[in-house]
Order: structure tokens, then sequence, then C-alpha cells
């Protein structure tokens, strides 16, 4: 059972911060591919006893799906266990979540799991996944904790998670190799933290997602929690990496809020405001400024509005009595007197930004004296969704303002130059970025390197590699774990294979053509004309040449097989999903799916 000790240094602690798809080509391949094609550096050649293994099950190949863990002789710990938002070529898919095929043999050594903040790409998994793992402990921050609860409780069939909150300067001792060391960073979500794991072979850093805030005066909010850790020393430090090619420093979440206030202020009517939904502390700060203004507050979005309500209920948000009002109350007021907050920043297609942009929310529709304030920015993969929601707003509204036009928002995640204060502070032995594309990681190798990281100790390993880390050494192995997608669909997990997928992108690429085909059992003739449907390939109305070829093409499978043999029906399918396939592609270079019917009369 893990045991918790308290130091006279850890009492001291700072208090809890409140700021918060080619589509033809399949995922597995490109992967693969990004394996086959990305150097690596040259691996020492050690021996794994006495090695700490590190072993990424996601996040290091996409944005999303962050899980990782480390070994030591029979004991892990977890770090996350995040979903990834589907991609073009995941059409019908819900969540991917990481594949843990690796851990569950392995589930009575987990010894804890490390939840670093409450963003769905650091615990959406978790109810997909924990119960297949033992259901072992989670350490999380206090607002992690409370959206953990709020998913896990949708989920009714699960057994009662063991789920403890950490807080800033704990340290947990969980089995005979390992401490957790919790402290805090600054993120678009409240009370965000790292941790630095302590292991028989020096500290893992991990601060998950991180941004530096600053005061007034330019000094870095909550820095002495970096400098406490320095101290203890780093032998391994996995870095966020999501805006390493971002240049500069960031913009300071008071310029953000300074330049949301002077557009409020500059509103004649009515204002929207569309942000993410975590971003409890940016809302909490606008609707001061709208009580400040005189404005009436209407949150719209699901998410948006429970994560309000657990915010208000851990005390991190406080509004003044009459300010919030539901969206029925809305056109009871005038327009210059009403804030609208919203989800759907990156152009989701259910959110409810989306629906009142397209005429369809109940309470909500778009008028041309209305300000739309987008404080976001575009998370990479949404670029066109975001663009083709931008665009349709304008059609409706004069002013659409985004963080193009100006600071009216500020990332979750340190930009290069701030990448580079946090390295020169901790100086990590080893270092490997982690949370983005690899391009974006092979960026902040760079950081790396020019921040006085030593040449040759920076490692850029990809989902499932096994790295083995040494008191004096660091090894990407030749050994791989499985991390290949486990998609959720609707009610299954993990049932969607590489096969279904196939067949979904042949049906949103080139459609499909139904063949009905009525036969005599004991003869084996056509009794009547086959009928053939299409759907998203060609319209046969106007192709009656294409659609008498076809018929003609089916009547002649059947006639050249022999009238003394039964009738075998999925040979005959196989026929004539071949050969009217290869007809079709001859007529029009396109590889509609066939779908053979054939009754028996």
């Amino acid at each position: 059972m893990p045991t918790k000790t308290t130091t006279s240094t850890e009492k001291a602690s700072p208090k809890r911060s409140t700021s918060s798809r080619s589509s033809s080509t399949s995922t597995t391949t490109r992967r693969a591919t990004a394996r086959k094609t990305a150097p690596k550096s040259s691996p020492k050649k050690t021996s794994s006893e006495n090695k700490l293994r590190f072993i990424p099950l996601g996040g290091l190949e996409e944005i999303g799906r962050n899980m990782s863990y480390v070994e030591y002789g029979d004991e892990i710990v977890i770090m996350d266990m995040g979903l990834q938002f589907p991609e073009e070529d995941t059409p019908g898919i819900d969540y991917i979540i990481p594949n843990i095929s690796s851990l569950i043999p392995k589930k009575d050594k987990i010894r804890a799991i490390v939840i670093t903040h409450g963003h769905l790409d650091h615990i959406g998994a978790i109810p997909y996944l924990i119960e297949k793992l033992g259901n072992p402990i989670m350490y999380a921050p206090r607002m992690a904790k409370a959206l953990v609860e709020k998913r896990l409780s949708e989920f009714p069939n699960l057994p009662k998670a063991n789920l403890v909150e950490a807080k800033y300067g704990d340290k947990i001792k969980v089995g005979a190799h390992f401490t957790l060391d919790f402290f805090g960073v600054e993120h678009t979500i409240p009370d965000s933290m790292g941790v630095c794991i302590e292991t028989p072979v020096g500290n893992v850093v991990n601060f998950g997602d991180f941004r530096f805030d600053r005061d007034e005066k330019g000094n870095i909010r909550m820095f002495e929690e970096v400098e406490r850790i320095a101290k203890k020393g780093v032998q391994l430090y996995l870095m966020d990496s999501t805006d390493a090619m971002k240049p500069g420093h960031g913009i300071t979440e008071k310029e953000v809020e300074k330049n949301i206030e002077e557009l409020l202020k500059k509103a004649e009517y009515r204002i929207l405001l569309t942000t993410f939904s975590s971003m409890i502390t940016r809302v909490a700060e606008i609707i001061k400024i709208a009580e400040k203004l005189g404005r009436k507050v209407a949150i719209n979005g699901r998410s948006m509005r429970e994560n309000i309500e657990i915010a208000k209920s851990l005390g991190i948000l406080k509004t003044k009595e009459g300010t919030m009002i539901s969206l029925q109350e809305v056109n009871k007021y005038k327009d210059g007197e009403i804030l609208i907050i919203t989800t759907g920043a990156q152009g989701e297609p259910n959110s409810g930004f989306m629906r009142i942009v397209s005429g369809e929310h109940p309470q909500l529709h778009l008028k041309k004296t209305d300000m739309v304030i987008f404080s976001s920015s575009v998370v990479p993969g949404n670029e066109r969704s975001v663009q083709s929601l931008t665009d349709n707003i304008a059609r409706q509204v004069d002013e659409v303002y985004n963080y193009r036009f100006m600071d009216i928002h500020a990332g979750g995640h340190a930009p290069s130059e701030d990448l580079k204060i946090a390295l020169k502070a901790l100086k990590p032995k080893y270092l490997v970025p982690i949370h983005a594309y690899y391009h974006f990681r092979k960026a902040a190798k760079k950081l790396g390197h020019e921040a006085g990281v030593k040449e040759g100790n920076v490692y850029l390993p990809d989902n499932g590699d096994v790295c083995l880390i040494g008191e004096d050494s660091f090894e990407i192995s030749q050994e791989k774990v499985d991390t290949n997608y486990v998609m959720v669909d609707g009610l299954g997990v993990g049932d969607v294979e590489e096969v279904v997928l196939r067949d979904r992108r042949m049906l949103a690429e080139d459609g499909m053509v139904v063949l009905i085909v009525t036969m005599e059992r004991k003869t084996g003739r056509i009794v009547k004309n086959p009928d053939i449907i299409s759907r998203g390939f060609i319209y046969l109305r106007e192709n009656q040449d294409l659609l008498k070829d076809m018929r003609s093409r089916i009547r002649g499978i059947v006639n050249r097989i022999p009238r003394n043999k039964n009738i075998d029906t999925d040979y005959l399918k196989s026929l004539f999903r071949d050969q009217v396939g290869k007809f079709l592609y001859k007529k029009t270079h396109r590889r509609p799916m066939i779908l053979p019917v054939i009754i028996e009369v």
C-alpha cells in the first residue's frame, strides 16, 4: 500500500494556481511508414538488467492519446490515460484510445497511475481501460479528480475507482522502487501538475502539458516549483513539445483578459465568445468582466456547463447572484446586456456553437449585429473545419475576432523560448520530447541542444519503443510493444478492425452498388431482370447504357455455370464482386463496394 511522506520543503510549496487525416492511406500504414523512415539516435549496446524501462503507448506520433509508463523490476507507474479524437481516415469512430496489450499481462505490477491534468487527451480513456488494468490507485490533482469522477459516473457498471487527490508538494512512496513528487505547473485548466518520479537510476520528470505565465513585472509564476525539482537532479525530462516550433515567449493570461475586456467594452449588442470547455480560469475571468460591464452570461454546450458546475463546487469559480442566466432567458434581455459563452471553437459538427451557426439551435440564432470572439487557437488537424466555421459566421455577422487579429488567446503549451528556459533550469541528463508529431519533436530536439543538453542525449522514440535508462546510459532497444489503434465506436471498444475502416473508406470514396439477383433454385435460371441500386457511385437514371451492360454482365456470369450443378451462392457472390467490380473499374476508373444479394425462389 503506498505511503505518503511530507517534508518541511513540501509544506512550504506554493498554493495551487487557478489559471488555467490522404484518406485512402490507412492509419496503421502511415504509422508503420513513419517508424521505418524516421531516423533514430544510435542506440548504445547495454544490458537491460537494472535498467529503467520507459515505454510510450501514445502521444508521440499524434496530438492526443497520451499515455506512457516506467517500469523497474516488477513495478510499474503509468502516466496519464488519454484519448485521441478521430481522424479523416477513421470514419465513424468516436475515439481512439491507447493499446494496453503490453500492460494487461503485468497489471499486478502496476503501483500507481499519475494524472497530470483534466483534459480528455490525458484522462479520456480511463473509463475504457481502468478495469482491464485491475483498477489500480490513481493520483490526480483536485480538478482532474472531479472531472474523472464525473466521466466515470457515465459508466455505472465499472467498479468504484481508487482515485486519490494529490496536491503540489506531496511525496508519495509507491512500491519499493518509486516515489512520486508532485509539483505545480501552469496550463489552461486549473490544478495542472507535473510529477517527478524518483527511481533507482535517477529522477524522471514529466510536466504534463505546461506553459509559463508571468506577473505584471514579468516574473514567471510558480517558477520556484521548477527550481525545486531542478535541485533534485533530473535524469530524464519528458518535455511537452506541442508548441516547440512556435517562436518566442508565450503571452500572459492577463494580456488576454485585458484584450477581451476591450472587445467587450466596444461591443454595442450581443456577444458570443467561444473557447475550450476546459479553460475554466479564463471563463471565470470573462464572467468577472461581464459582471463589471453589466452583462448577463449564458453558457451553451454541455461540457462547458458541467465543467463550470464542477469548478463552482470546488470554489475555483465564483459568480454574483443573477449573473448567470439560462439560454431560455436570453431573449428576455436586450442584446447589449448579453454575453454567451459557448463550446465549439474547433468546428465540431455536433457542438452547441455549430448548431447556432447553422440555424439549428432551439433558442439561439446569429444576428448581423452580433460580435463573435474566438478565444482559442486552432488545434492541428482542425484548420479546414475552423475556416469553414469562420466563413459561415462571417456571412451572417459583421464582427468576427480571433487570435490572429489580436492577442485574445494564450495557448496552453510553452513555445520555443519558454521551453529553453525550463531546459536550462532543469539541466536534464537525457531529454525525450513528447506530446507531438515527429516534426514537432524534432524541433524540440534542436531546442534541447541549444539549451545545453549534451549532443547525443536527446532521443526521439516512437510509440511502442522500449527505452532502457541506466545511471549513465540511454538505449532505444529493438523490443517493441503493440500500439496499434484501439477504436471506440458506439458501445464497441476495440472491435473495429482495419478491414472495417477500409470498407468505410471505400464507401466514402467510391460508394457502393447493390446487385439483387432473383434465381430459380432448381434450374439456376434468372427469373427477372436483376435490380441494381447505386449509392454514392453514379446516378443510374442518367447512365442507362452502363446499367444495361451491368445486367448483361450478371446474366453472362450465371449462364456460364453448368445447369447440372447445384448453385453455390457464396461462390456466385464472389464472382459477381470480382467480375462486376473489374467491369465497373474499366468503365469508370472507380472501385465501388459490390454487395450481391441472391434471392432463390
